[in-house]
Parts: C-alpha cells; sequence; structure tokens
C-alpha cells in the first residue's frame, strides 16, 4: 500500500509536542545543527522555519544530517523489527516462551525489551503468549473429541496449566465453550441514554455485550447456545455505570468485562482503552501499538469487532488524515462521543 504524503505542518505539531505515538512514522532534521530527532526528542525546540521533515533516518541522512545522539532516533526502527520478530517466535512456538529466550533472540536485556514490548503492543510478551494460546484452545475445543485434548493441542503443558489462565480468559468453562456456550448466562438489559436505547449484557464474570440499535433478538444471535435472561436488579448497577460512561465520560467507571479476540484484536482493544480521555488516535497508531504497523485495515476491523462500545472506546479512532472513519452505530454518534470527551 503507498504511503501518504508527509503532511509538514502535521509532522511539526506532532515534533512541537515531542508526540511519542509519532516515533518511527518520521524524523526532524534541524537546518542550523544538521542534527535529525525523533519526535519525542526531549531537547529544545528550533524555530519551524530551521526544521525539514523526512519519513525515514535513511532519508534524513541522504540529505545530510546526522542522527541525534540524545534521542537515538535510528534505535526506533530497530526497536520495531525487534518486537515484530518476537511476535514471530511467540506465534511459531508450541507453547509458552520465556522472555529470557525471546530477549536473547532479539539482542535485547530481558528487563528492558519487557518494556519495549508492552510499549509497542499494549501487552506484556507473556500475555501475548497467552492470549495466542487461549485463541487456539477455544478453536481446538470446536475440533477435539475430548477437552484435555484441545488444551494439549493448544499448547498447554498441562491441564492445570490452562485451568490457571486459560479458562478464565475464554470467559466460560472449556466443556462450556464446547458445547457452543451451553450453560452459560447472560443476563441483558435495554438502557435509555440521551444517544437512544442501548443494550447492556453481562455474564457473571463482567460485560459481554454493550450496543446500540441491538435488542433480545440481536443478543441471542450472537450467543445462540447461552441461556438469555432478563438482567433485573441483578444488572442495573452495572448498567447505570454503564449509562454514566455514556453521559460524564470524564468519570472512570472501571467496569469488569468478559470478552474475547484474536490477540491482535485484544491488543487493539487494549490500546483503545488506553487512549487518553480527549485523545485520538489513527488506525496506523493503532496497528503500530498492537506490534504490526502494516496491519491498519485490521486495526479498523479490530475497532468494527469491539463487542463492548464505549467501554473500550472505538469512537477515539480515525483515519491518519484526520476523518472519521467508520463507526457501527453511526457517524453522528461518534461526533456526539467526541465531542463529550472534548475532542476537537
Amino acid at each position: 500500500m503507498p504511503r501518504l504524503p508527509l503532511d509538514p505542518d502535521a509532522a511539526w505539531r506532532a515534533f512541537e509536542a515531542r508526540d511519542r505515538h509519532s516515533d518511527g512514522r518520521f524524523v526532524g532534521a534541524v537546518k542550523t545543527t544538521g542534527i535529525y530527532c525523533k519526535p519525542s526528542c526531549p531537547a529544545r525546540r528550533p524555530k519551524r522555519e530551521n526544521m525539514d521533515f523526512y519519513r525515514t533516518p535513511e532519508e534524513a541522512r541522504g540529505a545530510g544530517f546526522r542522527a541525534c545522539l540524545r534521542c537515538t532516533p535510528d534505535a526506533v526502527g530497530r526497536d520495531r523489527i525487534a518486537v515484530a520478530r518476537a511476535v514471530e517466535l511467540i506465534e511459531a512456538a508450541d507453547e509458552l516462551v520465556a522472555l529470557d529466550t525471546i530477549a536473547a533472540c532479539v539482542g535485547y536485556a530481558p528487563h528492558h525489551f519487557h518494556r519495549l514490548f508492552k510499549r509497542a503492543t499494549g501487552v506484556t510478551p507473556a500475555a501475548y503468549g497467552r492470549g495466542l494460546m487461549a485463541r487456539r484452545a477455544a478453536r481446538a475445543l470446536t475440533e477435539e473429541s475430548t477437552v484435555t485434548a484441545a488444551i494439549y493441542e493448544a499448547g498447554y503443558s498441562a491441564p492445570s496449566r490452562f485451568y490457571e489462565g486459560g479458562a478464565k480468559r475464554l470467559g466460560m468453562s472449556p466443556s462450556a465453550w464446547q458445547r457452543g456456550g451451553e450453560g452459560v448466562t447472560i443476563r441483558w438489559i435495554l438502557a435509555e441514554t440521551s444517544l437512544g436505547p442501548m443494550l447492556v449484557a453481562a455474564t457473571d464474570k463482567g460485560l459481554c455485550r454493550v450496543s446500540f440499535d441491538e435488542d433480545e433478538g440481536a443478543l441471542r444471535a450472537r450467543f445462540p447456545h447461552a441461556a438469555i435472561v432478563p438482567g433485573g436488579a441483578a444488572l442495573a448497577d452495572l448498567a447505570a455505570r454503564v449509562v454514566a460512561s455514556v453521559e460524564s465520560p470524564e468519570r472512570d467507571q472501571d467496569l469488569p468485562l468478559d470478552v474475547r479476540g484474536t490477540a491482535f484484536q485484544e491488543a487493539i482493544w487494549q490500546a483503545l482503552r488506553e487512549i487518553p480521555l480527549g485523545e485520538t488516535r489513527s488506525y496506523a497508531e493503532l496497528a503500530a501499538a498492537a506490534g504490526n504497523p502494516k496491519a491498519v485495515r485490521a486495526a479498523g476491523s479490530a475497532c468494527g469487532a469491539n463487542p463492548v462500545s464505549i467501554v473500550v472506546p472505538c469512537h477515539r479512532a480515525q483515519r491518519s488524515d484526520g476523518t472519521l472513519g467508520g463507526y457501527a452505530y453511526g457517524i453522528d454518534r461518534k461526533v456526539a462521543l467526541r465531542d463529550r470527551e472534548g475532542v476537537a
């Protein structure tokens, strides 16, 4: 996919703001010193007329500039390559890979790479691996004849290892998953908000569906083998907190979730939850945060697959050119939610 032209004015704003999320997207070159820096460089900012911007360090060096020794902009590319290589190692392995092993393979100290990986993907290497194994287990539970066979097929060394982490991640027992959700109870309620009726549904573990323009029928279609029952008083408090997230987004509700997706989807959802109130991120930035900068379309799809609107704020995602992109519940709602959060 061809790269969008570099907008010097947008690059200057990111550079002036020391935007860490722009690191790796371009470098700023100072004509008076002959040095190029990454956007988050802590050095004093030069005058705008003394700045040029380049897509890559290679382009800046080709123009006669040298790398800043303070922010080491060349290391950004190396870091991203290391994270991508680590993801390949984790996904190629049949079981969890130790942090020391991953770090040694990519040439970093373990404690430093742990921070680097989490900053790039939103999750630790161990959490990424556990998510991958849980996804394999979910698939295997629909294919294998027994739960035990599925657990070993997913890469767990013993059933006890799966029950320690994988079963919780699936949001239901392995046998219930194998039967397509049979035995799981989901409570639901239609809550009134200023943006229209909102479906709020939850298992005993947390919210599994928050959406506009849906009702009990849509919930049953999504969870065909679960017991779908009215929420009543058991769900009233949780639903009220979800409504408060719509009406008063400045209040952190810290809502429990019972959602699942691929490792990449969950990394995107985590990156969305980490966007500060009043700010936005492009799909490209979300893809980079999930460890796969090229997966921009997949990042958009992960936003569209978000099962708990508002709680995971996919309305804070937009295209790289600043346009809104899509929203499952209508652009008017997306604009209204962003206005309430103070997005310019």
